[in-house]
């Protein structure tokens, strides 16, 4: 079998086995709900309501059935794309939900991303170019600490050094209110006031986004420094840059041309996995910083017991993770030839 058939038939294959995979994670999360303590009632009435109207909205929402009749029909809503309504939003669709809030988590994600892949890659290219020295190690130390580090402790830690004590950043939001927000066009505001020349309502939205972006960005930085500098000091090693060498090639242009291209091919697979994380699990940043996004909604709608608001987002998350490995596979691919299905 030649490779672009073998890759059609690995791409295939993953295709058709993404809705077992959504199917899977969804019949997992409806379980996990209904078997943690809690009523969905309780939450929406409060615990002091009367029983006979605590029984009339079980009876609304569905919950006095059978667990296997709920079951069956939220899988009937899921064929027909519909994730249902939010018990505590009261009438408003889960795809309302998903769409007031997704474009806050997708902006902060990218900013993040960002910050992350220009601190990585610049802190392992320089850590991998000068072996066995002080950068060397410092590049280690950094990419063991920003790894290891808690996301909560060093949001909650920045927070305290750079927005209470130096006043340099807002402590969390994401756009005063005492300012009116971007014109909504693509819900990302840093889009939207470009798109509007607004640029007072731009560099706000940056001075808002700046501390929670680079606190993620910084700590997810040293998985992609440790990939560079471990991938990078092999690439440099190999007979193809010793080659270089001997022919009088500058070193500059060996690193940057020649073995930091190679060395780059496993970060697009680690690239597209952690973004396909930090859209679907960013609650710990959102909550630190109180941004308004996705995460941080789904973590209320868990407090609250809303169980078709989290599986829902959970199945729209899940159904992201699905795609981007699937897209990764195929860049992968494409761009590395020694790879075989």
């Amino acid at each position: 079998m030649s490779r672009s058939k073998a890759l059609q038939y690995y791409i295939i294959t993953r295709l058709l086995l993404a809705p077992l995979m959504l199917w899977t994670v969804t019949t997992v999360v409806f379980l996990l709900l209904r078997a943690t303590p809690g009523d969905p009632v309780d939450a929406i009435l409060g615990g002091r309501a009367p029983e006979s109207a605590k029984e009339e909205l079980r009876k609304q929402l569905g919950l006095n059935l059978p667990i296997w009749l709920q079951y069956l029909n939220y899988m009937g809503q899921l064929l027909s794309l519909d994730l249902g309504t939010s018990l505590a939003s009261r009438g408003q669709a889960v795809w309302e939900v998903i769409g007031q809030y997704f474009p806050a988590t997708v902006e902060l994600a990218v900013c993040s991303m960002a910050v992350a892949l220009i601190v990585g890659i610049g802190i392992g290219t320089l850590s991998a170019s000068r072996p066995g020295t002080y950068l060397d190690v410092g590049g280690r130390l950094f990419g063991i600490i920003t790894y290891s580090l808690p996301m909560f402790w060093a949001g909650m830690i920045l927070q305290l050094i750079f927005a209470v004590q130096l006043g340099w950043f807002p402590l969390g939001t994401r756009f005063p209110t005492t300012m009116p927000a971007p014109q909504s066009i693509t819900g990302l505001y840093t889009i939207d006031s470009l798109l509007s020349i607004n640029l007072s309502q731009f560099f706000t939205a940056l001075h808002y986004l700046a501390l929670p972006s680079i606190t993620l960005g910084v700590l997810l930085s040293g998985i992609f420094e440790r990939i560079v500098r471990v991938n990078l000091k092999q690439t440099l090693q190999a007979d193809y840059v010793e080659a270089a060498r001997a022919r009088g090639i500058p070193e500059r242009k060996i690193l940057f041309s020649h073995a930091l291209k190679n060395a780059l091919i496993p970060v697009i697979t680690v690239m597209g996995l952690t973004f396909a994380s930090l859209l679907g699990g960013a609650i710990l940043t959102e909550v630190t910083f109180s941004w308004p996004g996705l995460a941080n909604k789904l973590y209320d709608a868990i407090n609250s017991r809303d169980y078709p608001l989290v599986q829902g987002v959970l199945v729209f998350f899940a159904a992201i993770v699905v795609i981007a490995s699937i897209v990764i596979d195929i860049v992968n691919a494409y761009v590395d030839p020694r790879i075989r299905y």
